[in-house]
């Protein structure tokens, strides 16, 4: 292992290089997922690698700081909705080769609660979230299948206590200051900006965070961010990380575009280095 946790001071990667850029999936043009599938299975020890920008990245305050601050620390989390479970460890293999070994897989599809089965037995050292957790059976499942943290559009309270009461960190979405006061009497210091664009992006979040800064809150905004605009986000103090919708969609899952995935990867890991500094 070339990187190391520590409780409550959260994790400190190690230096990572992407693995070599020759392997089979690396061509363009690449046909439908399912013949592809079995090219990319030698590669599942690679999975065990681990990436970042070097910079630590702490949520003072949350219950299990050491995963959301590794989910925190590399500026991106790409945020999945998979409709094929067999789709799983390829996608995992693309995050990893390109140093971004976190994901969200949203409960948008049947397939979610599989995936994260999958991912948690066979990649133990990705850091796997699961989205779009709306209902109590959500949260079960996610908790159930592996999910190490818990992330939804919407703050509710019933779904905040259930998920502490399974032990599940949970990033509530907000979208208000009455959201944010909720959200920080319920105990969460982490919270996703959602939908960020649309709710006036980087000029709301920072008129959202002159009143509520001290509390040590910070923001996880998501829905419109993209690599034009994910500098000026990352560069605000309350933001702890963005969600990467973009990093790999739906299209390039059917279409088993995994060395574009990489890529996006690495080149959202370059803008996340730019803007921390």
């Amino acid at each position: 292992m070339r990187g190391r946790e520590r409780g409550g001071d959260g994790f400190v990667p190690a230096s990572w290089q992407p693995a070599g850029r020759g392997s089979p999936d690396s061509k363009s043009g690449s046909p439908p997922l399912a013949p592809r599938l079995h090219k990319l299975a030698w590669k599942k020890s690679r999975l065990d690698s681990e990436g970042g920008t070097g910079k630590r990245f702490r949520i003072i305050g949350m219950p299990h700081e050491s995963v959301l601050d590794r989910a925190a620390h590399y500026g991106v989390v790409p945020v999945v909705a998979i409709d094929h479970a067999e789709a799983a460890l390829p996608l995992a293999n693309a995050l990893v080769e390109g140093g971004l070994p976190v994901v969200e897989i949203t409960f948008r599809t049947a397939a979610a609660a599989e995936v994260i089965r999958t991912l948690a037995r066979e990649c133990p050292r990705l850091v796997i979230g699961a989205g779009t957790v709306l209902t109590p059976a959500n949260l079960e499942a996610a908790k159930d299948s592996g999910a190490t943290f818990a992330v939804a559009p919407g703050l509710n309270p019933d779904i905040v206590k259930r998920a502490r009461q399974l032990g599940l960190p949970f990033v509530p979405g907000v979208a208000t200051p009455s959201d944010i006061e909720l959200g920080l009497a319920l105990g969460c210091k982490l919270l996703k900006f959602f939908p960020a664009q649309a709710l006036g992006g980087v000029s709301m979040i920072e008129a959202l965070s002159a009143p509520y800064q001290h509390t040590g809150v910070r923001f996880m905004p998501t829905g419109g961010v993209n690599p034009d605009n994910l500098e000026s986000y990352l560069k605000l103090e309350t933001v702890a990380a963005v969600g990467g919708t973009w990093i790999a969609k739906r299209q390039d899952l059917m279409d088993g575009r995994w060395e574009e995935i990489r890529n996006r990867c690495v080149a959202a890991l370059e803008l996340v280095a730019k803007a921390r500094g």
